[in-house]
């Protein structure tokens, strides 16, 4: 995708934390229309680096055929992370960003003959891709619901505007008033109710697993995470040899593969650089791979055969790609 700009139009705080952009083309040009649960990349020049942010929709005319004039962003700051919310935080009207895309590694399926409730949940800023989603599901007349938590109740961006479009819809949970319960919300589900899920890892994985749980299918179980890799806890440094090209590389404790990769002048396949969309996975030849990713199912993982190597690692002192 080729870099295009982008001119800061408005920004105002929709919460103690979140921040919201409203860009133009310069010009006012036209701009790329997108689907509900699209992000666009932005380049962040301090890190040299870009990062995704998902594009809100709540308009309840808003014409998702039509090239839109304008992209709705919303941007939590990261005190402790490596300066992306920040810079995007520190932005005033008319600043230049370069950005890429629209993409959408989180879509919502088409509407389907007597499909079930669809149910979106989302967790603090996860609420951007899904309040698309549920601003689309709306338009389009389908049966959903929408669960929004945070931590407090001035914490919860755009409620106030998504509770006029939707309604009683819309159930907002707030840790010091009906503090959410995912347990109890699935006993008030069935396995066929197609699931998608945005917000903290935490939330994320406690609803993987309790939909594992109850007999969900995976392909009913969508979700986005906002964060990259980290490093864990005794994470140890190892070598991963590309066996195409003979190269050896060693991965330091705080370094995923891709990045070591990248830096010694390389070009791997990646995108979202999460685990999620399944571009950047890599038959392994030797060694036996520490997953963890949210792409490769059970069955691929306890084969060891293959590696996403934007976020897993290695629990051998060594990994053989085929690279």
């Amino acid at each position: 995708m080729q870099p295009f700009e982008l001119i800061v139009r408005e920004t105002k705080l929709v919460s103690p934390l979140i921040r919201e952009l409203i860009l133009e083309a310069p010009k006012a040009a036209a701009l790329p229309a997108f689907t509900a649960g699209s992000h666009v990349k932005v380049h962040i020049p301090e890190l040299n680096d870009h990062r995704c942010y998902s594009l809100i929709v709540t308009d309840s005319d808003y014409d998702w055929a039509q090239a839109p004039n304008q992209y709705r962003l919303g941007i939590r700051l990261e005190e402790d992370g490596q300066g992306g919310s920040q810079f995007m935080h520190q932005l005033q009207t008319g600043d230049v960003l370069h950005v890429e895309g629209p993409v959408n590694d989180f879509p919502l399926h088409d509407a389907q003959p007597n499909e079930p409730e669809l149910v979106l949940i989302a967790g603090g800023i996860g609420i951007t891709p899904i309040a698309s989603m549920a601003q689309q599901l709306q338009q389009q007349g389908r049966a959903f619901s929408l669960h929004y938590s945070a931590r407090t109740k001035d914490q919860l961006a755009f409620a106030d505007e998504l509770g006029a479009l939707l309604n009683s819809q819309l159930v907002c949970y707030t840790n010091d008033q009906n503090n959410f319960d995912l347990t109890q919300l699935f006993q008030t589900l069935t396995p066929n109710q197609p699931l998608y899920v945005c917000g903290p890892q935490g939330m994320i994985d406690a609803v993987i697993a309790l939909a594992k749980e109850k007999g969900w299918e995976r392909e009913h179980v969508h979700f986005e995470l906002f964060i990259t890799a980290a490093p864990l806890e005794g994470d140890q440094p190892f070598e991963v040899e590309l066996r195409q090209s003979g190269l050896s590389f060693t991965v330091p404790a705080d370094k995923t593969i891709v990045q070591v990769l990248e830096e010694a002048g390389e070009d791997p396949m990646y995108d979202c650089l999460r685990g999620e969309c399944g571009v950047c996975t890599v038959d392994v030849l030797e060694g036996t791979p520490d997953h963890r990713d949210y792409f490769l199912t059970d069955k691929e993982k306890q084969s060891g055969k293959v590696i996403q190597i934007c976020i897993s690692r290695s629990k051998s002192p060594k990994l053989v790609l085929d690279m």
